[in-house]
């Protein structure tokens, strides 16, 4: 037997058994109401004809009348079988068939005396410590005309109505106890009738909650019962249906989610956390498991941005801004936020994208900064031009030694502008990735030696030593023409912040060695003895136009843009250039490889 089965059987019988207890205690009590009332009125009856064949209101002392009631209460309890009890109109017992007046307490306050003196006749029932059972005491006053000189009281015990109630008990239980066993044999029949097909409906049910909404329902007659089973089958189509499609959409929201760049929070009425992607905890430095659940203004949030999304609950309006943050790391975000309403609701919560827009401000920087520093560097050469070209305009040609001076600052600036120029396109090419790379085996020794070669001229007018150090057997796959542009323009520098006599220093070295002896990544090492670079113009050495020393550096024709160029040609190889330096020691610039593309 299943548990519904169990359980119905049990209400069917549980019904049954109510009813009839509910009809047995009113039973019990119409009848042990009728039968009181009845006593009462006897006992009324009884204590009007004692009070009419006695003598009730004799003269005397209180011993005489106490002898004298109590041989009275006794002679009449002899004829009724009842207890009769003689109280004074102050109280005092005179006389008791059943006990001894004088040992009694004064019975002015009993409820039924009270009763008694107030309305004629007075009833009450109640345990009579002295005879140990339940007691029905009537009373009624004593008169010499309309003066109340006592009381006359007669008790009944109640034990034969209490006879006739557990009677009536005893053959209410054994009928219900008979039903109880006849109405569980048939509740189990019906029971069994009805669960059986709901069983196998509840099976259904079960697996289609496991999600197997392949699972029918056996088909049954066209009754109530049949037509569930229709509609249990016909409801696991459409769960599979819609499940599939919500699945899809989860799917599609999830990967949408995961891999958005820009981070999503999400924030209900209650003002809790109640989304955050990928990206959002990147951003604000805080995992899914530290935000979810948490009032905004409890989730250790920059004050900017939780006063934002406070505006946003209290205006109930769209808003747009840019705001820094500096945890985790310092970046500038744009932040949306946007409330979100539904048809049924006037307001749910707050939707938040933010976007990293750091890297899109430092590009604006840097392109408003390379344009000044563009302008600025052609303005020079082409102020030099047009002011010496002027000078000779007006009349400088005639003096041939200082026009030939003229012409050929003229012509000095000229190449430095056409280097500028070409510098600047050449490192546009690189950094929009619109230049060839061509990789082919690079034979390293050979390679330094014709590079060192280009520039052993340059090198011995200020008397510098250039040397190189590399093992024979080093080869490297590499785009030859920018791997010479780099080592060129790192020897270039050198040699021009070398003071006369240094040395300037070329070293290869293999790294990350596997298990067949191979090297996979190579070091280039240029160093010199030169001027150095303070440390606080380490960090911006790789940028377009930014000088140590500007003066030399214009005066040596460097356009500025030399180191930039290096350090993008580098990462086209997938490598990685830095720099350590030392003021009067000298610059070392440390270029990582890898040997095979």
């Amino acid at each position: 037997m299943t548990k519904f089965r169990a359980k119905l059987t049990f209400i069917l019988i549980l019904l049954i058994g109510c009813s009839m207890l509910i009809a047995g205690v009113f039973m019990a009590k119409v009848l042990e109401d009728s039968h009181i009332e009845a006593l009462q009125d006897n006992m009324e009856r009884e204590l009007k004809v004692i009070l009419a064949t006695g003598e009730w209101n004799r003269v005397g002392t209180d011993s005489e009348l106490i002898t004298y009631y109590t041989i009275q209460a006794k002679r009449i309890k002899a004829s009724t079988e009842a207890r009769l009890t003689f109280i004074r109109a102050d109280g005092r017992v005179l006389g008791d068939s059943d006990q001894n007046p004088e040992q009694m307490d004064n019975h002015l306050n009993r409820p039924e005396i009270a009763a008694a003196a107030s309305s004629g006749v007075g009833y009450t029932t109640r345990y009579s410590d002295t005879l140990k059972e339940k007691m029905l005491y009537a009373a009624i006053p004593v008169k010499i005309g309309e003066q109340t000189t006592g009381f006359l009281r007669i008790a009944m015990s109640l034990s034969q109505v209490d006879q006739s109630i557990r009677s009536l008990w005893y053959f209410l239980i054994t009928g219900l106890a008979i039903l109880f066993i006849i109405a569980g044999i048939v509740s189990y029949r019906i029971a069994k009738g009805i669960t059986r097909p709901i069983e196998k409906m509840t099976r259904v049910a079960k697996q289609i909650t496991n999600m197997n909404y392949k699972s029918r329902v056996p088909s049954y007659s066209n009754d109530e019962v049949g037509q569930l089973g229709q509609a249990i089958n016909h409801m696991s189509e459409s769960l599979q249906q819609q499940m599939e499609r919500i699945q899809e959409n989860e799917r599609r929201l999830q990967g949408v989610m995961e891999n958005m760049v820009s981070g999503i929070m999400m924030i209900d009425r209650e003002e809790r956390i109640m989304l955050l992607n990928p990206s959002a905890e990147y951003i604000l430095g805080f995992s899914a498991q530290e935000l979810l659940g948490k009032k905004y203004n409890e989730a250790k949030q920059q004050y900017e941005f939780t006063k934002l999304i406070q505006e946003c609950i209290e205006t109930r309006e769209p808003i747009r801004d840019e705001m820094i943050f500096y945890y985790p790391a310092e970046r500038i975000l744009e932040i949306n936020l946007n409330p979100i309403a539904h048809e049924d609701e006037e307001w749910s919560g707050v939707l938040i994208v933010l976007h990293d827009i750091t890297a899109v401000r430092r590009l604006e920087r840097m392109r408003s900064e390379f344009v000044a520093n563009v302008s600025h560097e052609l303005k020079t050469p082409i102020a030099a031009v047009k002011g010496f070209a002027e000078t000779l305009l007006a009349g400088a040609l005639n003096d041939k030694e200082t026009a030939v001076s003229f012409l050929q600052i003229i012509f000095d600036e000229s190449e430095r502008l056409n280097r500028l120029i070409g510098d600047i396109l050449e490192l546009s090419k690189i950094e929009s990735k619109r230049i060839p790379m061509q990789f082919s085996p690079v034979y390293l020794p050979e390679f330094l030696e014709k590079s060192l070669s280009v520039l052993r001229k340059e090198a011995e007018k200020k008397h510098i030593e250039l040397s190189m150090h590399v093992d024979d057997d080093i080869y490297i796959e590499a785009d030859e023409d920018r791997l010479r542009q780099i080592l060129i323009n790192l020897l270039s520098n050198g040699i021009s912040y070398t003071q006369d006599g240094g040395k300037v220093r070329v070293r290869v070295e293999p790294l990350d060695m596997n298990a067949d002896g191979d090297y996979e990544r190579l070091r280039i090492i240029v160093s010199d003895t030169g001027i150095g670079i303070p440390k606080k113009d380490l960090p911006r050495i790789f940028e377009r136009f930014y000088r140590v020393d500007k003066a030399r550096s214009r005066s040596s024709g460097g356009t500025g843009l030399g180191l930039s160029i290096v350090k993008h040609l580098v990462e086209l190889h997938k490598g990685t250039i830095r720099v350590d330096s030392e003021v009067g020691m000298g610059t070392k610039f440390t270029i990582e490889l890898p040997v095979i593309h």
